[in-house]
């Protein structure tokens, strides 16, 4: 698996992420330039820096397959909340709905299960290592941009005193460089996947199965897209899975006045599922 790191001018999150690789002394300045900017190489990734923000590099993958075909694409970015929590995410992009931060109405990007458990599990660790006191969680699907090649986010929350923290930005490109190493070594393990429905945006059910089972979850709809989730939807999150999706987990209590709604699209589809409390 060829791996393709991204990172924007424009996010000071990103630049710090950058730094700290740049910093390992383990990725290499290739005679290729993106955008105007070095592109750097270490085993089977290479680094790209875009002056555009992320979630509005629109078909990236096909702009970088030119030079490096690349398996899947990691965007290292900003997570912004009112709450400002400190916090270091993965995610998945795509939109349930209109397309208001990037990406297209109503698509979806290829979730690479495993590697956002892979990531959620070494970030969980370097967290506590580095007693950093920042909250681990796994996003819900959300925002562009709209690849066709399997992608995820990886942030750091939720200010700009957190996006420029050089301790969180050590903890990302610690989790990169291991993700880098152990993809080059064939470590990194292929998982049972799931599809997640319900629940806040941060995910802390569907996040409670990703850490306490064989489980990964690719894509999650929380409740307040609900009202957008349909047939279609739900194949499409079946479908753009990178892995084969054998369950459905609801947050029960997290689909509120959905409950009937969301049986009643599963049972129509043919689709199994389990509430998360019992799963673990």
């Amino acid at each position: 698996m060829k791996i393709a790191i991204i990172v924007s001018t424009k996010d000071p999150a990103g630049m710090n992420i950058n730094q700290r690789l740049l910093e390992s002394r383990k990725f290499k300045e290739t005679e290729e330039n993106f955008d105007g900017h070095a592109v750097y190489s270490y085993l089977c990734a290479r680094l790209y820096t875009t002056d555009t923000d992320s979630i509005n590099c629109e078909d990236i993958d096909k702009r970088i397959a030119e030079d490096f075909d690349a398996d899947i694409f990691i965007f290292a970015t900003k997570h912004k909340s009112a709450a400002g929590i400190k916090s270091l995410s993965v995610h998945s992009p795509g939109n349930w709905s209109k397309a208001e931060h990037g990406g297209k109405d109503r698509r979806l990007c290829i979730a690479p299960a495993s590697y956002l458990k892979f990531a959620l599990l070494k970030l969980d660790e370097t967290n506590q290592q580095k007693n950093l006191g920042f909250e681990v969680i796994q996003e819900c699907t959300h925002h562009g941009p709209y690849l066709e090649k399997p992608c995820m986010f990886i942030e750091i929350g939720s200010d700009e005193s957190a996006w420029q923290d050089k301790r969180a930005g050590e903890a990302i490109a610690e989790t990169l460089l291991h993700m880098i190493e152990s993809e080059q070594k064939g470590k990194i393990p292929k998982c049972r996947a799931v599809f997640g429905i319900g629940g806040l945006h941060h995910t802390p059910e569907i996040s409670k199965v990703v850490r306490r089972t064989e489980y990964a979850a690719g894509h999650t709809c929380p409740k307040y897209m609900l009202e957008h989730l349909d047939e279609g939807m739900i194949r499409q999150a079946l479908e753009k899975t990178a892995e084969k999706v054998e369950l459905v987990v609801l947050d029960w209590k997290g689909l509120k006045e959905n409950k009937q709604k969301v049986l009643d699209l599963l049972k129509k589809l043919g689709l199994g599922y389990k509430q998360s409390t019992k799963m673990y």
